[in-house]
């Protein structure tokens, strides 16, 4: 090729068209293959496995029921009761957690002394998996000799309570247990936009007499503001998903005051053997959050095409 020739193609600027890149499948594909293998082929085959009699000791072979366990699930006040425990959960543990998260994430941005070791200590929560988070908060909330109750004890406030088998104080003593336990990634993600927001718009903001409320709301906001609502959305599938701490802390009860509807699910297949119905269960929940992410995704984009 000639010098002519290659000045000619430069000159015309990077190619837009033209036939596909074969080769890239293959780079793709590794980390293509886990995906389909273990999250959408499980996900398709509990879909159909929802339009099923499927059944746990069953001689006869499984049969096509059609809607039937969607129509059943209509009708099952047990796991719409779960539903409504699972939304207060999720509510009632990713609001308070973003806001402790913030004012956390807000003290740790400051030049404090020892600011590395405060935040490392910031972050223990999310090291520790949950089933030792569960384990060691049952402790904590033991009604004989757990900590909780020896401090309330000590202080004169009461004799002590029996936290996760009351049913006025269940769900509030997980819900805690669950704020705990995940405020620590929120804390990050939101540490981080905090240190990604250009210092020189806090200093011109303080040298116009702004206040530090009026500099959060109209400097500090707006820069964390796309990371806040991801982290959020993110942490309220994350809590309505909850298992293995709820599980671990009281396996839904009292009385299904804890009761998830992953719980409820779970205890429909793998207690009661109901293989199709609890499939059923698995999608009514996927839909849910499908619905609750193109909220999501359609206020990002109205907010990416405002901005």
């Amino acid at each position: 090729m000639t010098l002519a020739t290659a000045t000619k193609r430069s000159a015309r600027g990077p190619r837009t068209s033209g036939p596909p890149d074969h080769g890239a499948w293959f780079l793709v594909l590794p980390a293509l293959i886990p995906i389909l293998v273990l999250s959408v082929g499980p996900l398709l085959y509990g879909i159909a496995l929802a339009f099923t009699d499927s059944q746990s000791g069953r001689t006869e072979p499984t049969q096509w029921i059609g809607a039937l366990n969607f129509q059943d699930l209509l009708h099952d006040t047990l796991f719409w009761d779960s539903f409504r425990i699972g939304l207060l959960w999720a509510f009632g543990v990713t609001v308070p957690q973003f806001f402790l998260a913030l004012g956390l994430a807000l003290l740790l941005n400051q030049p404090l002394r020892m600011r590395w070791l405060a935040r490392a200590l910031a972050i223990i929560p999310w090291a520790m998996p949950e089933v030792v988070v569960g384990i060691m908060w049952r402790l904590v909330y033991h009604p004989d000799a757990g900590v909780l109750n020896e401090t309330l004890s000590c202080l004169g406030l009461g004799k002590g309570e029996d936290w996760l088998t009351g049913t006025a104080t269940a769900l509030l003593a997980v819900i805690v247990v669950g704020i705990w336990a995940g405020m620590p990634q929120t804390t990050v993600a939101l540490l981080a936009g905090l240190q990604n927001t250009p210092r020189e718009l806090h200093e011109a903001a303080a040298m116009d007499g702004a206040g530090a409320w009026r500099r959060f709301r109209t400097v500090t906001w707006p820069a964390i503001k796309p990371i806040a609502l991801a982290i959020t959305a993110l942490n309220f599938i994350w809590n309505f998903n909850s298992f293995a701490l709820v599980y671990v802390l009281t396996q839904g009860g009292p009385g299904g005051r804890t009761r998830l509807p992953m719980l409820f699910a779970y205890e429909e297949a793998f207690r009661y053997g109901q293989f199709g119905y609890a499939a059923a269960m698995g999608c009514v929940m996927v839909a849910v959050i499908s619905v609750i992410l193109a909220f999501y995704l359609v206020g990002r984009l109205k907010g990416g095409d405002e901005a």
